[in-house]
């Protein structure tokens, strides 16, 4: 049902939206674990955590996380691989682990000299809600062949996917050792034009697979890049890269390739540039009169050479 899709939307935006009543903790419980700080301790010693380096550290939260994945791997192998000759105990082993992961990953924790505090916020109550949602949907509307294509199509899906997250984070962990944040900050720290036309001169001759590109965005937030040129990146890397502008260069000629690479640069950094005076704090009204601006002169741009070439088309014939 349709109901069932928008249900999958609210998890996913629970889960992400950096909303204050999402992020917000509204329940704190204190777990007695005088040695949680010390684990904290060695957990810094053996992964150091440096923003300036872009080093994120593991936080005992991520330790468990990273236990719970290895068990959705292993329980989602022995009960999803075979989903289709019906559900075992894997399946519900997997099915149960992936919910308690989303909703560990949905806490706040942290550990303190006087044990580890867990905070149930907003996202772990919203993410609660979603998955209950799910459950009940799932159990009552859909038929025992449909939840079998569901599952058997979802843990497809992530295996074409997991790979290309681990080999993101790998190129992400090379390029991290090579880039400094203050070359980030200079080119691109700021909502400026040319940050922004860096952000799509690096998206449209770069090729990253769409995956790939979540965690080369992530690490060019870390190292200091403004929302806005990022924006501008995200919006040119899916669109062009240097493998397409060739092809495309071949089919259709070079002038219509130019056109067409202009165009989605113009219209990428437009769109980082707006969003980036937005974040800044820039008026609505504003960013609504500018945008309107910059349509008038296209639109008047547009017609003159649309003008100008149907006049050479009639001067040839």
């Amino acid at each position: 049902p349709l109901f069932f899709l928008f249900v999958w939307v609210a998890l996913l935006l629970a889960g992400t939206l950096k909303l204050g009543v999402l992020t917000g903790t509204y329940v704190n419980v204190e777990l007695p674990l005088a040695d949680a700080q010390v684990w904290q301790g060695v957990l810094d010693r053996l992964v150091p955590f440096d923003a300036a380096k872009g080093e994120e550290g593991v936080s005992l939260q991520g330790v468990v996380l990273i236990a719970l994945l290895a068990v959705i791997g292993f329980s989602a192998w022995r009960g999803l691989d075979n989903i289709q000759d019906g559900a075992n105990a894997w399946t519900w082993t997997s099915l149960v682990t992936i919910a308690v992961t989303l909703l560990v990953a949905a806490l706040s924790v942290q550990a303190g000299p006087d044990g580890l505090r867990i905070g149930l916020t907003g996202k772990f109550f919203g993410v609660a809600v979603a998955l209950a949602g799910v459950g009940l949907i799932a159990r009552s509307h859909l038929s025992p062949d449909e939840l079998r294509d569901w599952l058997w199509e979802s843990w497809r899906f992530v295996k074409q996917i997991f790979p290309l997250l681990v080999i993101g984070v790998f190129i992400v962990g090379m390029i991290r050792v090579l880039i400094r944040p203050e070359w980030i900050e200079m080119l691109a720290g700021t909502n400026s034009v040319v940050g922004n036309l860096a952000g799509v001169a690096f998206g449209v001759f770069m090729y990253f697979p769409t995956l790939v590109e979540v965690p080369i965005a992530k690490m060019f937030l870390d190292l200091g890049m403004h929302r806005g040129p990022l924006l501008a990146y995200l919006m040119s890397d899916p669109e062009l890269s240097l493998q397409s502008i060739l092809i495309i260069s071949a089919i259709i000629g070079r002038r219509k390739t130019a056109t067409y690479v202009g165009l989605v640069a113009l219209f990428s950094a437009i769109a980082g540039f707006t969003y980036g005076a937005w974040v800044d704090g820039k008026s609505l009204l504003r960013l609504a009169l500018w945008l309107g601006a910059f349509i008038g002169v296209l639109a008047v741009l547009l017609s003159f050479a649309s003008r100008r070439a149907a006049s050479t088309l009639v001067k040839g014939v």
